[in-house]
Formats: structure tokens, sequence, C-alpha cells
């Protein structure tokens, strides 16, 4: 079988440190690619005025497949300011490359999982009786990737003939007297067919892998069109699995509930926003982003992330300090994608393994503040992390 040609995106910060660790468990699992370099990021906002350049989505078009580090995004105001001065007032906008690639290449479904490992120290524990239980939480969130509120269809003071439009309904009137230059509108657009197809995917994954309920979660109480549709599909779709519970809860209190009874939950479906909210929640409860893995999947293109940042302050420490779990468990998921599951297997048992064995931790995994030093108090380095890993891996 021929290599297969990854497109290799590291990115900002971190993203710079842990793509290549995960690259080193692939290569020692089995997997052999060809990994193509490809630009985003921070400095080519900076030094081009475009953080996706228009040669990394070509890259992406001709090979499908890529591995993604992190990526640095700031606020409007920031982002201007730190353009160079030969770019600055030419009508550079920026935007984010991870939601441009989401966007471009149609990468609507978002699947994260939330699994946590025996023995990991950081592991969600509640009070039981007078002892402590620590229960096993396995949920995987599936987040509607390109639509909603991520949709970029906002305006601070909108054109006249959006601000007529909007006005046609009742409720702007109480806008009516604001000043345009006041006046800032974020548009949370959802489509019956993107709503179709992540439910339709949730329900799938569950499923094939033996879940016994998807949950969509969102607030058709107060959100009643866009969450409504949601809601409404996942009725309908829940009909052809009927070995499948359907739940549904809104985003407040299942923010309130997550650390409650968080075992009882296994596939969720939510909106572009409320996904994110709620998978860092439970990502939270097993370890927090130095364990959160999630793919990026299209018709045709598959992008694979770790949901943590850039982390940029970390970039530069020598040796490296941070986590690269999420990242090879990033690279895990790209692996089942493709086909590629005994290999994957293999590397998620390797982790367990060291987890499980407690001889090798990061400083989050000690809950240490991350600072250099941590090396010195008995905390591993990101190199020594991945190799724990690969002597596991047989």
């Amino acid at each position: 079988m021929a290599k297969r040609t990854i497109v290799s995106m590291p990115g900002d910060g971190i993203g710079k440190v842990v793509l290549p660790e995960a690259i080193r468990v692939l290569g020692a699992a089995g997997f052999e690619a060809d990994y193509v370099h490809a630009d985003i990021g921070w400095e080519f906002w900076i030094n081009e005025g475009n953080a996706l350049p228009e040669r990394t989505i070509k890259l992406l078009e001709q090979h499908k497949l890529s591995l993604f580090g992190a990526i640095t995004s700031k606020p409007k105001d920031q982002a201007a300011a730190e353009l160079s001065p030969a770019l600055r007032d030419k009508g550079y906008v920026y935007s984010s490359p991870i939601v441009g690639l989401r966007q471009h290449f149609g990468l609507d479904v978002s699947i994260r999982p939330c699994r946590s490992f025996a023995g990991n120290p950081l592991n969600f524990i509640r009070r039981k009786g007078d002892g402590f239980e620590e229960p096993a939480v396995d949920a995987v969130i599936f987040r509607q990737n390109t639509e909603g509120l991520y949709g970029g269809v906002e305006w601070t003071d909108p054109p006249e003939q959006v601000r007529t439009a909007l006005e046609t309904h009742p409720k702007m009137a109480r806008f009516k007297s604001c000043p345009g230059e006041d006046l800032a509108v974020s548009t949370r657009i959802y489509t019956r067919a993107a709503c179709r197809r992540i439910v339709g995917e949730a329900f799938a994954y569950a499923k094939k892998f033996g879940y016994k309920s998807v949950t969509v979660c969102e607030k058709p109480n107060v959100i009643r069109e866009t969450s409504g549709m949601m809601r409404a599909e996942a009725h309908a779709i829940a009909k052809d699995y009927p070995g499948i519970a359907l739940w549904e809860t809104n985003i407040d209190a299942q923010m309130m509930w997550m650390p409650k009874n968080p075992e009882d939950y296994g596939v969720m479906v939510s909106g572009n926003m409320f996904g994110d909210i709620v998978s860092d929640g439970f990502a939270g409860l097993v370890g927090g982003l130095g364990f959160a893995c999630s793919a990026n999947i299209g018709l045709e293109v598959a992008v694979f992330e770790p949901t943590h940042g850039s982390a940029p302050k970390y970039e530069e420490l020598s040796p490296s300090i941070v986590n690269p779990i999420a990242m090879i468990l990033t690279a895990c998921m790209m692996l089942d994608h493709i086909g590629e599951t005994d290999k994957s297997d293999c590397i998620r048992k390797a982790v367990a393994a060291v987890i499980a064995e407690g001889k090798v931790r990061c400083y989050d995994m000690m809950r240490m503040t991350g600072r250099q030093d941590v090396l010195e108090n008995g905390a591993a380095s990101t190199t020594q992390m991945t190799d724990a890993v690969i002597a596991k891996i047989g």
C-alpha cells in the first residue's frame, strides 16, 4: 500500500512542540506516512495579512488529511495592532484560520471524545458518604462546526439594508434609537440540512460503539428557532434508532448536571457555540485540555486537532514541559478515520498504561504551575512523556 501524505500544520506556540511528538508516536506504532508542512497561524497574519495562506488550502485540497497543532487568535483591535506596518490600512481583517478551514472545506462534523484514564490524578472525583468515588467518564460530543455563532455573519454598525431588515422584527423596536456605531450584531444561523447531518452522525456513532443515549444539548425554551430546529431534527432521526434513548438538556442546566453525574452521558450533540462549551466542560472532568482531542470532518477533507490553545509562553521553554497526550490522542482519531484502528488501539493502550503506572507525569498532572522548574520537582518533560508512551507500544 502506498504511503499516505499527511498535511502537517503545527501552527502557533506549543503546536510546534506537540505535533512532532505525535508524529514520533505514530512512527513507533508502525504508521508510515509522508508529512508535508503547511503554513498557518499568527506569523502569517502579521507578515502576509492572512493566517490561512492560499498555498495551505491548495495542499489540503490535494491531500485531504491533516494534523493540526494549535492556533493563536486575538481580538480585532490587537490583531490590527500587530499587523506589519506595511500592510496596515489596506483592508486586511483577521479571522481565525481554523474556523476558515472548517467553513472552506465544509468540516461540519466535530467529534470531541472526553474519556477518563484510570490513574489520572486530574480525574473528576465526588464525595460519597464518608469517602470519595471516581466515576468513569466516557462522553463524546458532536459539535456542528460551520454554522451558528461561529458562522461569521456579524456587524458593528450594520449597513442600512441590514438594519432595515432587522427592524422588520418587532423585538428590534427597543434598539431603534441606538446609534449604528454603538450597535453590534452577531447572527446564529442554523440550517435544517446541517442539523440533520450532525444529529445523524451522532446517532450513527452511538449505534456503532454501543452508547445507550444521545443527548441534544441546546436552549430551545429561549432560542426557539435555531435550537428548536436542532431539537426537531433530533426527534425525527431518533425514530430510526429505537435502541438509543434521546435525552434533552438545556446548555445552562447541562453545565450544572455535568459534575453531578457525568457518567450518565454518552454521545452528546450541540450547535457550534454550545458544543464548544460542553466539550470543554467534559474535558475538565477527564484531566483538562492536556487530554482533549478532536476531529473536524467533512465529506472529503478531515483535519485533526487538540482543543488546547497555543500557550505561547511555553513554546520557548527548553526542554518543553507541555503535555503531549492531547495531540497523541488526536493522532489516534486520525488513524481511526482512515481505518488504522489496530495502530490507534495500540497507542491508546500505551497512553493508558503510562497514566495507570503513574511514574511519568507532566506538570499539569501533578497540579503544578507551568514553569521551567517543574522538571526539577519531578514533572516529566514533553519528550519524556512521549518516550514513555513509545516504550509501552508493543
